[in-house]
């Protein structure tokens, strides 16, 4: 079969395109599915690059087969497996193999998908979808009338908190470098929305709020915003750290917390919860649910074939793409 695999960790010389993959089989708990659509994210990247060498969250190893989120068709279930059956629309991610024409995922992973969503919009959904979701309704816990500060707020996940947030009626207020991608904020919902200036998006964000920062930062760039981000919220408050694309921060004394407010702070990584296939299919039916009642809308930015899969991994990587990608394998 088609796969687009890796065997050592590096930049994107290490990709390699083969036609000659073994198709794999399904073990015990797992399904095989034909992919018809897979998604394209920074995790990829990361997978490349050998940030999960040593994760135990994220066990992927090299030599591996790249791709992280898919959608397609369960053609056979291993040991173990009573759904989903064979012949089922599914949609899954953080369960790497999805850049192939088979990809055998562990079937707890494996959500079904609604007949009136497409596997295009299915394969962009699952990663930033229950990534948002979590982070929204489990960790920030988001009530009416609170308030939040969302970073990189025309990314694929910025575009859902936003939107997630407004719907349960708190306040948002995004960053985002460029006039463009403040405006795509601007567009999902956003209340206002600010350059990073260097940082000065704190005392922007303090002024709006009177001298009281938010009561939730959810921050994916780490290093060049983390110690603004806890200028920008509130006594007490929660920074939720979900991404290092700029940095990890590596010199933080917990004493600074105390400092800036008694501040709380987590790192928190989707896999934990995704823990059983209740909760991911509970996750999908809440996004699925939301993009057919139009709550939810997420726009698919750019598609590619199966062998420009590379090309879009450079899109990403060159910070060239607004939202989310897919590749029709």
């Amino acid at each position: 079969m088609r796969a687009i695999t890796i065997d050592a960790y590096g930049g994107p010389e290490v990709v390699r395109l083969r036609d000659d993959a073994p198709i794999p089989v399904a073990g015990p708990g797992e399904v095989l599915v034909k992919v018809v659509c897979a998604g394209v994210n920074f995790m990829d990247i990361h997978t490349r690059q050998g940030k999960y060498a040593e994760s135990r969250t994220y066990p992927v190893r090299i030599p591996c087969t790249l791709g992280m989120e898919g959608a397609g068709i369960v053609v056979a279930t291993g040991p173990g497996v009573t759904r989903p059956a064979v012949g089922q629309r599914v949609a899954w991610c953080i369960a790497w193999g999805s850049f192939a024409e088979y990809a055998a995922i562990p079937a707890r992973l494996a959500a079904a998908i609604p007949d009136a969503i497409g596997f295009d919009t299915a394969a962009a959904a699952m990663f930033q979808g229950c990534t948002a979701h979590y982070l929204v309704h489990d960790v920030a816990r988001l009530q009416p009338g609170d308030s939040c500060l969302i970073h990189a707020a025309s990314g694929s996940i910025g575009q859902i908190l936003i939107q997630m947030a407004k719907r349960i009626g708190a306040s948002v207020y995004a960053t985002a470098s460029t006039d463009d991608k403040r405006t795509v904020a601007l567009r999902r919902g956003a209340d206002t929305a600010l350059p990073y200036a260097d940082g000065a998006f704190a005392d922007r964000v303090r002024a709006l709020r009177g001298g009281l920062g938010v009561d939730v930062v959810f921050d994916s760039l780490g290093k060049a915003t983390l110690r603004d981000s806890m200028r920008a919220t509130r006594p007490r408050g929660l920074i939720v750290n979900y991404g290092n694309v700029s940095g990890s921060v590596t010199d933080l004394d917990p004493y600074e917390l105390g400092e800036a407010g008694s501040l709380f702070l987590t790192r928190p990584r989707l896999a934990d919860h995704m823990a059983d296939a209740a909760t991911v299919q509970r996750r999908a039916d809440d996004i699925f649910g939301a993009i057919l009642d139009r709550s939810l809308v997420i726009e698919i930015a750019d598609r590619y074939a199966f062998d420009q899969i590379p090309h879009g991994h450079a899109r990403i990587e060159a910070r060239e793409q607004i939202g989310k990608a897919v590749a029709w394998i």
